[in-house]
């Protein structure tokens, strides 16, 4: 029996924001915010679980499908309801297939909902109608020579040359990223943010969770795939838990969708032993399991040591500091009250240089302009993670820290503002504005384990890559399960890019697939 459920009731939003990028995706945490709508989905349950989990980045009453609504068979089985799991699900629906979302965690989101910077897209409209020069040429670059060189070329280049349509496609579902920032590794203003600045995470994963109901596409949580079947070497359904109980789900294609490992220690350690003690930006579903249940069916995996860590990470809570915080104009500064690095220098020297000081941890030092343009900043606030006072002298008195030395760095970084010339670190972005607007703000990180950029191998169909360099039938994989396009380390808003281009392409070449 269907029947159609009213408005969905918003609980109150406890945002965990944690991570840029990433990325990212399944076994999930919360929905966040959930906007009033209509729900077109099968019976549907309200599940407002899990607030008080590690994995929860937000809490929202949400919809759900009713598990004694689960079909025997479908065209297209998604694992994982993250950022690329929901954006293959709409686009299999789009090209004309009978899709299915399942997701291991009491609500969809994933590493998605805990994204903060933005999505990284070059040659956009919205660039466009601010004047802002790019293209994909640049961005291609860039995001290789972030990668230190040994991003898979071919991949790289589809993210880049469909990342504008990728902008189109969420703005067409009201889905609109028109507010410009940038980040480290990258020289124009390329990450496209929500019209007011806010964190990409929830806005993103409301927006697609409301069009997968919209569009009548089944979400079932709590539903633990626990291993993908074959037969005669072609991919043809999985196995899930529900409610204690395993169940056989037949599909025609499968699309693995299910995030890193960012969360599973064990993994961690085996491919990078010098990360343990780490705290992780990482949701607690990021457990690598659709990496174990992709190579059981013999598919390769890449890059699975290139593990990397995000240098603004507080380390009480385990919350990432926005990369949008540096983009929008603030500095690092070490115990001594001084600058001591390029702060939009990539991810991975921006960590090295922090774990080089004696305390091996900074301060991020901004004021209320800073503040003004980065929502997040709120949440920090309500955290207990923000410092501030009226001036600089006070906010150096208040972190323990020399108030000459730090009103002298302040000073001479307004002056390097003023002229467009940082002689000290030669950092050429975020610095649009000085910061000179009381009152002043600090914020304590050190690295912490943020992304996995190995997993499985794809190639730009996103079929999984298994022996012989040869495609395994009817298995495809989008987002942080899998590896290559990021190289040995990752640009701050490529990860929100990564899950959307590809989890389309994985929905439209799944739905291709099953249906011909």
């Amino acid at each position: 029996m269907k029947k159609t459920l009213g408005k969905l009731l918003t609980l109150s939003a406890i945002l965990l924001m944690a991570g840029c990028s990433s990325d990212q995706q399944t076994n999930s945490s919360s929905t966040n915010t959930v906007k009033e709508s209509t729900s077109k989905t099968e019976q549907t349950t309200t599940a407002s679980t899990a607030a008080s989990s590690d994995a929860t980045s937000g809490a929202s009453a949400q919809e759900y499908t009713d598990p004694a609504e689960m079909k025997d068979a479908y065209d297209v089985v998604i694992v994982g309801a993250g950022g690329a799991g929901m954006a293959a699900a709409l686009s299999a629906k789009e090209a004309g297939a009978n899709p299915v979302i399942l997701e291991k965690m009491p609500i969809a989101g994933g590493n998605t909902l805990k994204s903060s910077a933005g999505m990284n897209a070059s040659e956009t409209k919205f660039q466009d109608a601010q004047g802002i020069k790019d293209s994909n040429d640049k961005f291609y670059e860039e995001s290789l020579a972030g990668g230190g060189g040994t991003n898979d070329p071919q991949l790289l280049r589809y993210l880049v040359d469909h990342s504008a349509a990728a902008i189109d496609w969420l703005d067409s579902m009201d889905i609109t990223l028109d507010n410009l920032t940038t980040t480290g590794g990258m020289s124009v203003k390329r990450t496209h943010r929500p019209t007011d600045g806010s964190a990409v995470g929830e806005y993103l994963v409301d927006g697609l969770l409301r069009n997968v109901h919209e569009n009548e596409i089944p979400l079932f949580v709590n539903s633990d795939v626990v291993k993908i079947n074959e037969a005669d070497g072609t991919v043809n359904g999985v196995q899930v838990k529900v409610d204690g109980k395993e169940k056989s789900i037949a599909a025609k294609a499968v699309i693995v969708t299910t995030g890193g490992f960012g969360a599973n220690m064990d993994m961690i350690e085996q491919y990078k032993p010098e990360l343990k003690g780490y705290v992780t930006t990482n949701q607690e579903g990021s457990t690598g399991d659709g990496i174990k249940m992709i190579e059981a069916l013999g598919g390769q995996t890449v890059d699975m040591d290139q593990i990397q860590i995000h240098p603004t990470v507080d380390q009480t809570k385990s919350l990432l500091i926005t990369e949008a915080v540096r983009g929008e104009g603030a500095i690092l500064v070490n115990q001594a009250g001084k600058r001591f690095f390029n702060e939009m220098e990539t991810r991975d020297k921006v960590s090295a240089a922090i774990i080089d000081l004696p305390e091996k941890s900074a301060w991020l030092v901004f004021d209320a302009g800073v503040k003004e343009r980065v929502k997040a900043i709120d949440f920090y606030e309500k955290s207990g993670l923000v410092k501030s006072a009226d001036t600089i002298e006070a906010l150096a008195k208040e972190i323990d820290m020399p108030e000459a030395d730090l009103k002298a760095t302040l000073d001479t970084w307004n002056k390097a503002v003023a002229d467009k010339n940082d002689a000290e670190f030669g950092r050429t972005t975020g610095m649009d504005n000085d910061l000179s607007k009381a009152p002043y703000y600090a914020i304590a990180i050190a690295p912490g384990i943020h992304h996995t950029m190995g997993g499985v191998k794809i190639n730009t169909e996103t079929q999984v890559i298994g022996e012989g360099d040869k495609a395994i039938p009817a298995l495809y994989a989008a987002g942080e399960v899998t590896g290559g396009i990021h190289g040995n380390n990752r640009i701050g808003g490529n990860a929100v890019a990564d899950i959307i281009i590809f989890g389309r392409q994985a929905g439209t070449q799944a739905a291709k697939y099953a249906v011909k």
